[in-house]
C-alpha cells in the first residue's frame, strides 16, 4: 500500500476511538439529546454532555418539561480539540436560550472551523445561522424554521437527514435513526476540510 494511503487511513477516526460532545442547556427535546446519546454511546464512541454552567439541564416532552439529564461538562472546561464530532439537540427553548450566549456560539464556530462533524436537528440548526456557518449549506431543520435558514443563505430541504461536508441536518424526532447514523458515518470520514465561519 502506498504510504499516502496509510496515512489517509490513519486520519479516519473510528466511532469507538471518537470523543462527542452534546450540547444544550434547559428546554431540549427530550428524544433528541438522548436517542443520539445512547446510540453514539452504543457505538463505542466517548460522549459528554455539555451545557454553559456546567449543571443538570431538564428536557421538554410533549406539552410539559421532561427528566433532568446529567451534564459531564461546562462549556468553560472544553476547548474544540477535545472532540471529534457537536452534535446539538432541538426543542424551541434550548436553542433559542444557547444563541444568546457567546460562549457556546465560538464553541459551535471553533468545532466547524476545526473540519469537525457538527450535527444539528430541529430547532438547533437556529445555532448554525447564529455561529455564520449555514450560509452556502444544504440543510434541513424543523419546518418552522426553513424560512430563518433560507435567510441564512443555506438551501433547504425536506429530507430526514442532509450531510454536506461534516455538516449534518435533520428535522424531527421521527428523523432520529437516520441522523445517529450519519453522524457516526461522517465521524467516520475524517476531518472535513471546508471554508472557515
Amino acid at each position: 500500500m502506498p504510504e499516502t494511503d496509510l496515512t489517509k487511513e490513519a486520519e479516519m477516526p473510528e466511532i469507538t476511538k471518537s470523543r462527542i460532545a452534546i450540547l444544550s442547556t434547559n428546554g431540549f427535546e427530550q428524544s433528541e439529546l438522548e436517542v443520539p446519546r445512547d446510540k453514539l454511546k452504543e457505538a463505542g464512541a466517548e460522549v459528554h454532555v455539555i451545557s454553559p454552567d456546567g449543571e443538570t439541564i431538564t428536557g421538554w416532552s410533549g406539552k410539559n418539561w421532561g427528566n433532568d439529564v446529567t451534564v459531564d461538562k461546562g462549556l468553560k472546561d472544553i476547548s474544540a480539540s477535545d472532540y471529534d464530532a457537536l452534535v446539538l439537540p432541538g426543542g424551541q427553548i434550548n436553542p433559542d436560550i444557547l444563541r444568546t450566549k457567546p460562549e457556546a456560539v465560538e464553541f459551535v464556530k471553533a468545532m466547524y472551523n476545526a473540519g469537525k462533524v457538527v450535527a444539528a436537528i430541529c430547532h438547533g440548526p437556529w445555532m448554525l445561522i447564529e455561529a455564520g456557518i449555514a450560509k452556502g449549506r444544504k440543510m434541513t431543520s424543523y419546518p418552522s424554521i426553513r424560512t430563518d435558514v433560507e435567510n441564512a443563505g443555506a438551501t433547504w430541504h425536506d429530507e430526514p437527514v442532509i450531510a454536506d461536508q461534516g455538516l449534518v441536518t435533520s428535522r424531527n424526532p421521527d428523523d432520529l435513526d437516520a441522523f445517529s447514523a450519519k453522524i457516526i458515518e461522517e465521524i467516520e470520514e475524517g476531518r472535513h476540510d471546508r471554508a472557515a465561519a
